[in-house]
């Protein structure tokens, strides 16, 4: 079978920019962003419920629009370790996110999980952390190893394969370096929400 040229990859390459958080609506379906970082989901009956920590206030405000966006009302409440918890209330809405995710007590990726504009978003919004080198960190759920590997291969499907970074490392996270990957992944999370700061959020080369 014959391999596809440069020409081809690059276009292949620039087709996922219309995957771009720019470029489609708003869903629930979006959330499965905060599960391939540190969100965790939880059921309870016939509903469930979403919650992620993250590291700063703007992140809170980002996060509860969002959220409002897809219809769901967030609270949020500072944790002892001068972190902010955002979670949802129980909701059915949320409960295919729950079904595709649990496997048990576990968090796992569904078989076909991908990543799109949207869903980078949101992960970037909670735990997107800009790098002295210049390169951009995704962070990870501290116990989700199970997760690491197949939101790795989603990254690098994208067009964005990183560097698993482990606890020792300033991890766990997904390190995402190089002009060419910090410039597409500026294009698929679109511009910054307007309570981030300017120097944490990619930007377009």
């Amino acid at each position: 079978m014959p391999s596809s040229s440069p020409r081809q990859s690059d276009d292949a390459g620039r087709q996922l920019v219309f995957f771009g958080a720019e470029a489609a609506e708003p869903t629930v379906a979006d959330l499965a962003g905060l599960l391939a970082g540190p969100g965790e989901v939880v059921r309870m009956g016939g509903t469930a419920r979403l919650s992620v920590q993250v590291d700063a206030a703007w992140r809170v405000h980002v996060l509860v629009a969002e959220l409002a966006l897809r219809g769901l009302a967030a609270s949020w409440e500072p944790t002892g370790d001068e972190r902010h918890a955002v979670r949802t209330s129980y909701t059915r809405v949320l409960k295919p996110l729950a079904v595709a995710w649990l496997h048990g007590p576990a968090k796992r990726p569904p078989a076909a999980f991908h990543l799109t504009g949207r869903r980078l978003r949101l992960w970037l919004a909670a735990a997107g952390t800009p790098e002295p080198s210049g390169g951009f960190l995704l962070r990870l759920g501290e116990g989700d190893q199970e997760c690491w590997q197949p939101i790795g291969a989603a990254l690098a499907a994208a067009g964005l394969a990183g560097t698993l970074l482990g606890r020792g490392e300033g991890g766990p996270g997904y390190r995402i370096t190089g002009r060419r990957r910090l410039g597409r992944l500026a294009e698929l999370v679109g511009g910054p929400p307007r309570a981030a700061p300017a120097d944490a959020w990619p930007t377009r080369p």
